[in-house]
């Protein structure tokens, strides 16, 4: 399918000219601290003191957790209830998020205090958020109050009924308000109207480390030896695709640092089912190590957390029970960690085996019923696990470029999963149904949602025309974001180094793409390897330039890759642009500079 490439414009010229003469150590840097400049300028970095905290996150900026609103409330009823001997119940949603933090604040409290229970929704059974069978548990249990993670925002009538219970609510939510509040002692919550703290953007387990930090200092203790959970606060950014801006950046900087360094037990017989065993004899990047040997066989990312250990963890809450994976991170040893992880890695193999079938199946059923002219994906079969349509969605909607509904039957209801393109709210649209339906929730880009089934086909009917009627044909063409244009003898190694200090890479901080034109492929280099990728010389012609003369061997020739690229070997006959990631390619000892090609256009050159 042809991309369209949308190009960012460049910087103010003397902005950029500003901070670059700022930021460059040399004289013979400047020319990549221009585009450095750029970069940052594009990300809202303007001065000299913004991009030292960016490069250098720093957790003297995270902000005071007291600013934000109720929480002086949350931690003087958890206080109270250690003082009381009162039982405490740590709630939280079945995916990453919610499961990291029940494991992080459980974890946290049972450093000081033993009357503790936690309790995770069972996916089909209750379904999303706080449940009346949870409240129901917590009552028989002897429970008093509740610490809910990742969800209660919306749980007016649930937690309406655990205070007729005698029983108290501290909500630590992220997701949006609905009109109206829960009756929680405490609601701690950025995105409420009026509250006063700095960053709306947190993870549902990333408001559970404040709540952890605001506890940590009312008790008097040292701020340091909470820094050891911020490895699940990184888990549940990468999971959760939160913004890696702000505060998320800085925590999950030094989540990664832990995870490196000194990671739990649970992680550590995780990652070794995804087949990254811990070493000694790894050398630590700068950043990370600060003097310590790293712990893995090469430096784990968000993006590492978000494919290796983020699907194995969700596979508890959709195959088996997400208390499993609650168990798995707060484990204390080793071989109980592993006997967890194992039975969990056994449920991610069977979650992928599901989802590969419904997935083959669904782009089957694409194919049968000629849906080329239809602005939108809706599909159901009975026979696909609720735990994976929501993967499927994914897939139909990142393969098809359009809005995407997967949906199956369960207990005689009609579940579906949700999942959009860059410029259509599924939210909304989901939302102009609701009428139709027994549940949903979600936000513009995913949803889920349950209905009846005499009301299926009604909604198929009204969802497909509301698409209809948003959605211009023009706004399916998939897009490509590119930072800049820039010459092949622009990529050296100072940049890559200084692009590397941009990590972690997530939403609002994407890795930088960049586009050269007018490239060839050297002769005899290019080739296909593995299943249809792409491998060539680039060759960029310097000659009617006013270029030096002295420039270092190799500045005209870069080494591509182009995963899944292979249909577009014929164009290398003539001229080419490229988009590409640059990327350090590491083969039997030896470092190279590699770039990473996003899609190839041909040209007439």
């Amino acid at each position: 399918m042809d991309k369209i490439w949308n190009i960012k414009p460049r910087c103010d010229t003397e902005l950029v000219s500003k901070l670059a003469r700022q930021l460059c150590v040399e004289q013979q840097d400047y020319q990549t601290y221009l585009i450095i400049a750029n970069l940052l300028l594009q990300r809202g970095i303007t001065t000299f003191e913004q991009a030292k905290a960016f490069f250098r996150p720093n957790l003297n900026n995270l902000h005071d957790p007291f600013l934000m609103n109720d929480m002086d409330k949350a931690v003087e009823r958890i206080l109270f209830a250690v003082s009381a001997k009162e039982k405490i119940l740590v709630y939280g949603d079945y995916d990453v998020d919610g499961t990291s933090a029940v494991a992080l604040v459980y974890s946290y409290l049972e450093t000081f205090y033993d009357n503790l229970d936690y309790y995770i929704p069972d996916r089909y059974d209750e379904g999303y958020g706080v449940s009346f069978k949870g409240v129901d548990y917590a009552e028989s249990t002897g429970v008093t109050l509740i610490i809910c993670l990742d969800c209660g925002i919306k749980a007016t009538e649930e937690i309406a009924y655990a205070e007729k219970k005698n029983i108290d609510f501290i909500v630590c939510d992220h997701h949006l308000p609905g009109k109206e509040l829960p009756k929680a002692c405490a609601i701690l919550d950025a995105k409420l109207e009026n509250n006063s703290y700095p960053y709306d953007e947190l993870s549902g387990c990333g408001v559970g480390f404040k709540l952890i930090q605001a506890l940590q200092r009312r008790r008097g203790q040292k701020a340091d030896e909470i820094v050891k959970y911020l490895d699940l606060v990184a888990i549940s950014i990468a999971a959760d695709v939160v913004p890696l801006t702000g505060e998320n950046r800085i925590l999950a900087h030094y989540g990664l640092m832990v995870l490196n360094t000194e990671p739990r037990v649970g992680l550590e017989a995780i990652l070794a089912c995804a087949n990254v065993e811990p070493t000694e004899k790894n050398e630590p990047s700068r950043e990370i190590a600060q003097g310590k040997k790293a712990y893995f066989k090469r430096i784990l990312t968000i993006s590492d957390l978000g494919f290796l250990v983020g699907p194995r963890i969700n596979a508890a809450g959709r195959m088996m029970s997400a208390s499993l994976a609650v168990e798995l991170l707060k484990a204390k040893d080793i071989e109980t960690a592993r006997s967890i992880a194992y039975k969990i890695n056994l449920s991610n193999e069977e979650r992928k085996s599901a989802d590969q079938t419904a997935t083959k199946q669904a782009r089957q059923a694409i194919k049968e019923g000629n849906f080329d002219n239809s602005k939108c994906i809706v599909l159901f079969n009975p026979q696909w696990h609720q735990g994976i349509i929501g993967i499927v969605a994914s897939r139909i909607a990142e393969q098809t470029n359009k809005p995407t509904i997967i949906f199956t039957e369960h207990n005689g209801i009609i579940t579906g999963s949700a999942r959009s393109v860059k410029n259509f709210d599924i939210y909304t649209a989901i939302e102009s149904c609701r009428d139709l339906l027994t549940h949903f929730g979600g936000h513009r880009f995913a949803a889920g949602l349950s209905m009846e089934k005499e009301n299926f086909e009604q909604f198929c009917q009204r969802f497909q025309m509301k698409v209809e009627q948003s959605v211009d044909l023009q706004e399916l063409v998939p897009e490509i974001a590119v930072d800049m244009e820039i010459p092949l003898i622009a990529v050296t190694e100072r940049l890559q180094r200084i692009l590397k200090q941009f990590q972690p890479f997530g939403p609002d901080n994407t890795q930088p793409i960049f586009a050269t034109k007018g490239v060839l492929s050297e002769s005899g280099t290019s080739k296909l390897v593995g299943k249809n990728h792409l491998k060539f010389t680039a060759v960029q012609d310097y000659s009617n330039s006013t270029m030096p003369n002295d420039l270092p061997e190799g500045s005209f020739k870069k080494h591509c890759i182009g995963f899944c690229l292979g249909e577009n070997m014929p164009l290398l006959k003539g001229g080419v642009d490229i988009c590409y990631s640059i990327e350090e390619n590491t083969y039997q000892g030896r470092h190279e500079l590699q770039l990473n090609l996003k899609d190839i256009q041909g040209k007439k050159y």
